[in-house]
């Protein structure tokens, strides 16, 4: 039975909706313009999606191509590999360690980065409570250096706080740092791991905002 030509665009937004993507990140992640996936869906143009963006859009829904307008697969005579479902994390436009920047609720991703959403469960991490930024500075090298993307689990802040490798304010200033718990209850450090780097000790962690652990980080090389 041939598909609607309207049933790709429906199937889409409803995804969209249940995910609570936003029309201009899909369409970065495409490469696109960001009009392009709202373009698609309200005003039916593209008339049907390319190959290639049903491809990634597929595997980021982990749908079959042919809900969103692609013929149907040939039996295979092997049960098929199914590809993984990823998930997306936002980018953020923010440095943590060596300047002043906001981390608010409503900040606006840049843009995206996929995960397999089976790692992420693995590791403990929820994606829609995760972002990406980026470490500016090296007081935390050799563990982490300029320019590294770093995952924050939001979920693991203050409450949880345990030995590990944290964003945080402090007098404004977002920035990575290892906190070890120490002898004075309640009480914490604030270690950088480049020696040429000061630390805190025994701060008053009324003076400190947690915004979340690190779990991940990916650099270029």
């Amino acid at each position: 039975m041939e598909q609607s030509p309207t049933a790709p665009r429906t199937i889409l937004a409803r995804l969209i909706a249940a995910r609570g993507d936003n029309y201009a990140s899909l369409s970065k992640l495409l490469g696109r313009n960001p009009a392009y996936i709202q373009q698609f869906i309200k005003r039916g143009t593209p008339r049907k999606l390319e190959e290639g963006d049903r491809h990634i859009l597929a595997r980021y829904f982990g749908i079959a191509e042919e809900l969103l307008g692609g013929s149907p697969a040939a039996p295979a005579q092997e049960t098929p590999h199914r590809l993984p479902l990823v998930v997306s994390v936002p980018r953020l436009a923010l440095g943590a360690s060596a300047g002043a920047g906001s981390f608010d609720a409503d900040e606006q991703p840049v843009g995206l980065m996929l995960f397999d959403a089976a790692w992420l469960r693995k590791i403990g991490v929820k994606a829609e409570s995760a972002s990406i930024i980026q470490v500016d500075g090296e007081s935390m090298a050799p563990t982490l250096r300029n320019g590294d993307e770093i995952m924050v689990d939001h979920m693991d802040a203050a409450d949880r706080l345990r030995d590990g490798l944290y964003v945080l304010r402090l007098d404004g200033v977002l920035m990575v740092k290892r906190i070890t718990l120490g002898p004075l209850r309640g009480h914490f450090s604030l270690l950088s791991d480049n020696p040429h780097y000061p630390d805190w000790m025994d701060v008053d962690p009324a003076l400190v905002a947690i915004v979340g652990r690190i779990v991940w980080t990916g650099r270029t090389i």
